[in-house]
């Protein structure tokens, strides 16, 4: 009986040193675990501005997205550009991750081989382009533009705006002289007269027509669509799927806050830009900020896009846009 005892005490004190091994072994494990997820260098997320009044600009100040990725062990770089094609340079040269390109600078990347997805649509661009002329030009109407300066950015929707416009009218941009300018140089060039009409995008088109300096001569009344969709490199969507449909949620969230804070937008905005609040409320007003897959109708646009850009001789290699959507991403959302 001394014996079992012995022994069961003994087997006991065993058991007691093996649970004590195990405990602190597994503590050891955890804290290794954790030192070792603090040592690694954050994941950098570069995102980029294209143009300067839309949501991005907003997401940047509000520091949604560098809250937002904390979870996921990520940081956000910001870069900004006026237009597109400036753009693509830094995503070719894998500088940017994640921005919104309009039709032209899309395709054009897609058809120079760049690699990156459509990954939502934005905004079907119903609204965003016109072309202006000063407010006493004799220019009136469309046929009127044959042998007059035009300034618009090369390669931006923009461009692809005009080209349909001109096929719409009989006309081609060999009728034109076009005058190659980023939209804040072609401001100046546009009010002081050294161009005589401008496509540009909204805040200049609601700013000169407000203050009764232009006139459109062909805007929404046209019916030409120029879908806008945020686009992810391809890498870095494969990698780290998490943070697109991270950034996806964030952006979601930021179009429920533009709806219900115009007032505190304009203001964002108005001291920078130079423009009175009331115009600025009205562009982003006119905006009909959205997020949804990109749909069949948007994939038709900029398919017809491509072939208007190809004949025009502007895009190197004709592409088939819809395999470079995808939808995946904003899928995982929800509605």
């Amino acid at each position: 009986m001394v014996l079992m005892k012995s022994s069961y005490f003994k087997f006991m004190i065993v058991l007691l040193f093996m649970l004590t091994l195990l405990i602190f072994a597994t503590g050891c494990s955890s804290k290794a675990s954790e030192a070792g997820e603090g040592d690694k260098e954050p994941i950098v997320v570069q995102l980029a501005i294209n143009g300067g009044t839309n949501l991005f600009t907003v997401i940047k100040e509000k520091g949604w997205l560098e809250e937002s990725f904390k979870a996921h062990h990520a940081t956000v770089k910001w870069s900004e550009f006026q237009s597109g094609p400036p753009l693509l340079e830094s995503l070719a040269a894998d500088r940017v991750d994640i921005s919104l390109l309009g039709d032209g600078a899309a395709l054009q990347g897609q058809s120079a081989g760049l690699p990156f997805v459509n990954i939502g649509l934005i905004s079907n661009g119903a609204r965003l382009n016109a072309i202006l002329v000063p407010a006493n030009s004799p220019v009136q109407r469309v046929e009127d533009l044959k042998g007059r300066r035009i300034a618009l950015a090369k390669g931006t929707t923009s461009h692809v705006y005009l080209l349909k416009v001109l096929a719409k009218y009989g006309l081609s941009e060999q009728d034109l002289e076009i005058v190659n300018l980023q939209f804040t140089d072609a401001l100046p060039a546009f009010t002081t007269g050294k161009v005589d009409a401008w496509v540009a995008i909204d805040p200049f088109t609601t700013q000169l027509t407000r203050q009764k300096t232009a006139a459109i001569v062909a805007g929404p009344e046209q019916g030409i669509l120029a879908p806008v969709a945020l686009i992810a490199r391809t890498g870095f969507a494969k990698e780290h799927p998490e943070l697109v449909t991270e950034f996806l949620r964030v952006y979601k969230e930021a179009i429920v806050w533009q709806n219900e804070h115009l007032d505190e937008m304009a203001q964002m905005f108005a001291d920078e830009k130079k423009i009175p609040v009331e115009i600025l409320k009205e562009v982003f007003s006119n905006q009909n900020a959205e997020l949804t897959p990109i749909t069949r109708d948007a994939i038709a646009t900029q398919q017809a896009s491509v072939e208007i850009l190809e004949a025009s001789g502007f895009l190197k290699q004709p592409i088939q846009y819809e395999k470079y959507v995808d939808n995946s991403y904003i899928e995982r959302l929800g509605p």
